[in-house]
């Protein structure tokens, strides 16, 4: 078994998925930072059977709809001085400005520049969003 050792200070992004994880450290950017970052995939949880999880050694603002849109489920540890802090469950946003696309090949945001699209939960349980410029629906 690995052994990761204990994180003084930073954020631990726990319960994600597995196969999840590459996918948040992705569109999080995190492959950008200079700090430790560490990424254990199919790590054995009683919880979840399996989870992905991510240890971050730094403090940085995280994109929470980012990580609402990628795993609903994953919560958010900040670590100081090698105690938690502050645990945030991360949920699925109401809304997301400039992060998704609009499938819709005739909408206004594929010809005209547009900077930040803002997409409408439309349905939780199927996770789809509605386009505000067309009302075209994209779905995770």
């Amino acid at each position: 078994m690995i052994n990761v050792s204990k994180l003084k200070q930073g954020i631990v992004i726990d319960h994600i998925k597995p196969g999840q994880g590459y996918k948040l450290f992705s569109q999080l950017g995190l492959d950008k930072l200079d700090d430790v970052v560490v990424l254990l995939r199919n790590v054995p949880s009683k919880k979840m059977g399996a989870k992905d999880l991510i240890k971050i050694e730094t403090n940085l603002a995280l994109d929470f709809d980012v990580l609402g849109l990628v795993d609903p489920g994953a919560t958010v540890n900040y670590v100081e001085d090698g105690v938690r802090v502050k645990k945030i469950s991360v949920a699925l946003p109401n809304e997301v400005y400039g992060i998704l696309e609009c499938k819709n090949p005739r909408c206004i945001s594929k010809t005209e520049h547009t900077d930040k699209i803002k997409f409408i939960l439309f349905d939780s349980e199927k996770r789809v969003f509605k386009c505000e410029y067309c009302d075209s629906l994209t779905s995770l």
